[in-house]
């Protein structure tokens, strides 16, 4: 069997690492469905704007989120649509390996 070459299992390692925090899955469920501004993104996840800022710079490290500049604001969204659709395999993947993660496995929403 061959070895995978260094740039995928690095690929492969930032994406686990930015779902290793709750704080950054619930941004990047949140930015599946919809771009978003830090404010907004900071009140619906229940974190400070400051939190939010360290795990956006995060998540853009990783190369995951991009910042769309707005006149003085910045939206986030995925930096790729495929990025969305890993995530939504990947949670049906789990849900179907463990159900018992989630009390309620027939909503993605749920975990």
């Amino acid at each position: 069997m061959l070895t995978p070459p260094v740039a995928h299992t690095d690929a492969l390692a930032r994406f686990g690492h930015a779902l290793s925090d709750t704080t950054r899955t619930q941004i990047l469920l949140h930015l599946r469905t919809a771009p978003g501004y830090p404010a907004e993104l900071a009140e619906h996840i229940g974190v400070s704007r400051q939190i939010l800022s360290n795990h956006l710079a995060c998540l853009r490290g990783c190369g995951l989120v991009v910042a769309v500049p707005e006149g003085r604001r910045a939206r986030y969204e995925l930096a790729d649509p495929r990025i969305g659709h890993a995530l939504a395999d990947l949670l049906g993947l789990v849900l179907a390996v463990d159900p018992a993660c989630c009390p309620d496995a027939r909503t993605e929403d749920c975990c």
